[in-house]
């Protein structure tokens, strides 16, 4: 069997079955929130909350799996992400509460490895079908994410928690396929800098803590100011260190970089709202209208489905980005994502009181997320050396995490600040949180126009094709 998926479609088709239980990971829980929130207690802002631990969770261990790969091998550090993954799935399923969910999406937070784990593996055993591979796997993964929120929120029209079941056999299937791959015969190398790593998750714990309890604590506290200060200490001494490391966590010195900077910078700015509004969207949604044109009242399976359309109009949004981007250029479709986002988010500051209305807004929302993250994975590939891609791509990816966990973040204390005696969210919280959006993302379209796409290589007098990019 090892044989008959060492290379090409049956190593591909292993892969997908991983790609497809992280897909359904990222997607199920977010159209139970709400449910699964009033069941354990949690309120609007708490269900934020648990929202963004993933998300910090998914910042810290973007670098940490991936570095850990390099050193360990990748096979095995992906056996460990699946495996932390089940334990978090079947731990959220078996026995709901709020200490459970909050270290149960901790665990399912090791999906953030799976990608870079498993490009490891397909580069060193069939780099031929490395651009092939990679769109399959990415599709899979935008699919089942949109299938894995109906299927739990079709589950939990049935019974309320059983939804929380989804992902566990996915989880199974995925273990048997991470043991069934080969392994990397990339040579393993480097080692792991312990003190990148403890800085970065507290510099990063920190920053969360007192976007989440400013509010209560009063943002010109001494509590609050304090934290603000250890969270920059924090963060600015991660990056001298890794600046310094000759085995650095993220190579931030890629960064020097101007083309890759405009392109992370990008990620983190789109990534703020399309990805750090996620779990804002499933609670908007599931909350009961109060007269007001605040909420929509939707059950776990009607949530799925608005998820679902996100997703399918972000899959069309990704396919024809690269036929839009030999048409007006990279920097041209890096702008109109920017662009799109920011026009999704005002469209819900203005008209959120029917689900026609909520669903222009939430479709270019996700029209705009399909086109980043198509845009931003390629240019992170192509922007630097052939030996840099796996260090580049890192450095994007991070950048969308920390995008996300902050935008996260950003909507919970916009909330805190806006909550009525019964600890709901008012009209007046959402609109500000969808106007950051909306501006955040605006900026990242600002970004996207210092990007400069190199000049064309001109032809050689016997008529070689040229082999520079002419977008």
């Amino acid at each position: 069997m090892t044989n008959a998926i060492s290379r090409g479609r049956g190593l591909i088709a292993t892969m997908s079955v991983i790609v497809v239980c992280s897909g359904v990971v990222q997607g199920y829980l977010t159209p139970l929130l709400p449910v699964v929130g009033g069941h354990v207690g949690i309120g609007g802002v708490g269900q934020n909350n648990l929202y963004l631990l993933s998300q910090v969770a998914f910042a810290v261990l973007t670098p940490l799996l991936s570095r850990w790969g390099d050193m360990w091998g990748h096979r095995r550090l992906l056996l460990i992400a699946v495996a932390m993954v089940a334990a978090g799935s079947l731990l959220i399923a078996a026995r709901p509460t709020t200490a459970t969910l909050a270290l149960g999406m901790v665990l399912q937070s090791a999906v953030v490895g799976f990608f870079p784990l498993l490009a490891g593996i397909l580069r060193s055993r069939s780099p031929e079908h490395g651009r092939v591979g990679m769109s399959v796997l990415v599709g899979a993964l935008l699919l089942s994410i949109g299938a894995g929120g109906y299927v739990a929120g079709t589950l939990s029209d049935e019974h309320a928690l059983a939804g929380l079941w989804t992902a566990v056999p996915f989880c199974v299937l995925a273990m048997a396929a991470a043991v069934a791959l080969p392994s990397s015969t990339a040579a393993r190398a480097g080692r792991f800098n312990t003190t990148a790593a403890l800085l970065l998750t507290l510099g990063l714990g920190t920053l969360m803590l007192v976007l989440t309890e400013g509010e209560s604590w009063g943002w010109a506290s001494a509590s609050s100011l304090l934290t603000i200060v250890a969270a920059l200490l924090l963060l600015s001494a991660w990056v001298r260190v890794e600046q310094r490391s000759s085995h650095p966590l993220v190579d931030l010195r890629l960064l020097r970089n101007p083309r890759l900077a405009a392109v992370s910078a990008h990620t983190f700015c789109i990534a703020f709202g399309a990805i750090g509004f996620l779990g804002a969207n499933a609670v908007y949604l599931g909350t009961e209208p109060d007269g007001d044109g605040l909420g929509l009242g939707l059950g776990a399976r009607d949530i799925s489905l608005v998820s679902l359309a996100m997703v399918a109009v972000g899959f069309v949004g990704s396919t024809l980005t690269p036929r839009l981007a030999r048409a007006i250029g990279d920097r041209a479709v890096l702008v109109a994502g920017g662009c799109a986002g920011a026009a999704g988010f005002l469209s819900l500051v203005l008209f959120h009181s029917s689900v026609p209305r909520y669903l222009v807004g939430a479709l270019i929302v996700g029209l705009s997320t399909g086109m980043f993250e198509a845009t931003t994975r390629t240019l992170s590939v192509e922007v630097v050396d052939e030996a840099e891609t796996a260090l580049s791509v890192g450095v994007n990816e991070m950048a969308l995490s920390l995008g996300a966990a902050i935008g996260a973040a950003v909507i919970g204390a916009l909330w805190a600040g806006h909550t009525t005696a019964r600890g709901a969210v008012t009209s007046t919280g959402y609109q500000w949180a969808w106007a950051a959006c909306a501006v955040v993302a605006l900026s990242g379209a600002a970004v996207a126009l210092l990007f400069r796409s190199p000049a064309p290589v001109p032809a050689l007098e016997t008529g070689a094709t040229p082999t520079g990019r002419t977008a």
